[in-house]
């Protein structure tokens, strides 16, 4: 009998594409809608995890469009205390569709922004991405200056892109309720002091997600038809949770939210694409081997190779490694009741891609106020 099992491919299978295959092997996550060009400009933003991209794009020699450079006689490091390099504009990370679409209506001119400054110690600083200047700003006057060349840079990315890259971290959110705006990080955090009777945290929901990224698209499209988006979620858990759920279930609940919400935009509109690299490192066949010890912070390895899946797709036939990677290790199930601790991915990096995220991801800083920190355990 006839049925439409019957004529599915052996990846439609649990067994034949997940279960049998060695890890490394697995292949065919993704199948790109539409072709992106060696020299197509490709905008990135996001997360922390997104910082990652913008960079591998350029090792593979591929058109990332940077649209704030830094100044001139910044070293590497003084570029990325400040926010530079990191994403296609010095918004700094951006967590969440709201702040997503915040950004993009405040440089398309859709929505004003609020010119409130925060001040600390003498100096200056963006509510919007207040770890993007350490050292802050000399007069609230430079704040709202520096800004303006960030908006002006969003618009301009907006503008020139053929593809973005947008990458969905978080769905727990603060909200200003006094400017009706959308912060990045809970104010006292990173900066700033937390009023109660002010900042309240919502935690998003598929359909304001969904909502938010739409209304992205419809501005973005605006002053750009031929724009195309890629959606990714981050795999990197929650450093904390204000919910008062457990950070494991509050992790799942908020990745669970972002890959509804993108996928739904994915399958309805031809010229959005959803791309896997939640998949690839937090899937069951991988079994947290490209996780540090901390069991948050990707690895290098974990980077290279959902980059690879990328690239391999994008652009088929050619492989994205200069050297062939060496193989992937992840623990062997046993039935014995102490298996052998589960070895470390073997050193196969084949993008020149740091992992992790702690040193550029703000809301790393939250771990600060863990009660009684212990050190991390060794890896498992």
């Amino acid at each position: 009998m006839q049925h439409p099992y019957t004529r599915l491919p052996a990846r439609s299978f649990w067994r034949t594409a997940v279960a049998e295959p060695d890890p490394a092997d697995i292949d065919g996550l993704w199948t790109p809608k539409f072709a992106i060009g060696q020299d197509d400009p490709v905008v990135t933003a996001g997360s922390c995890f997104a910082a990652h991209i913008g960079r591998a794009l350029l090792a593979e020699g591929m058109h990332w469009y940077d649209a704030e450079l830094p100044p001139p006689g910044l070293t590497p490091a003084e570029q990325a205390a400040r926010g530079y390099r990191r994403f296609s504009f010095r918004t700094g990370n951006i967590y969440t569709a709201a702040a997503l679409r915040q950004w993009v209506a405040w440089a398309l001119a859709e929505e004003e922004p609020p010119t409130e400054v925060w001040e600390e110690d003498g100096f200056f600083y963006d509510p919007y991405r207040p770890a993007v200047e350490p050292d802050g700003h000399r007069s609230p006057d430079d704040v709202l200056r520096a800004r303006a060349v960030t908006l002006d840079a969003v618009r301009t990315a907006l503008r020139t892109a053929d593809v973005l890259v947008f990458t969905l971290g978080l769905t727990e959110a603060w909200h200003d309720v006094r400017t009706g705006t959308v912060l990045p990080m809970c104010p006292g955090t990173v900066r700033g002091t937390y009023d109660p009777g002010r900042h309240v945290l919502h935690n998003h929901t598929v359909d304001r997600v969904h909502r938010d990224l739409t209304d992205v698209l419809a501005m973005a499209r605006g002053v750009n038809s031929r724009l195309r988006t890629v959606l990714t979620v981050s795999p990197v858990p929650l450093t904390a949770t204000a919910t008062g759920r457990h950070a494991l279930v509050a992790t799942t609940h908020s990745k669970s939210v972002l890959r509804a919400a993108a996928g739904q935009l994915a399958d309805a509109c031809d010229d959005v694409d959803y791309f896997p690299s939640y998949e690839i490192v937090t899937g069951f066949p991988y079994r947290a081997a490209f996780f540090e010890p901390n069991l948050r912070t990707v690895t290098p390895d974990g980077v290279a190779f959902v980059m690879r899946h990328f690239f391999r797709a994008v652009r088929p036939g050619t492989d994205p490694a200069p050297h062939a990677p060496a193989p992937l290790s992840v623990p062997t199930p046993t039935p014995t009741p102490a298996p052998a601790p589960a070895p470390a991915p073997a050193p196969a990096q084949t993008i020149p891609v740091t992992g992790g995220e702690d040193h550029w991801c703000d809301d790393a800083v939250l771990d600060y106020y863990t009660p009684r920190a212990r050190p991390v355990p060794p890896a498992r």
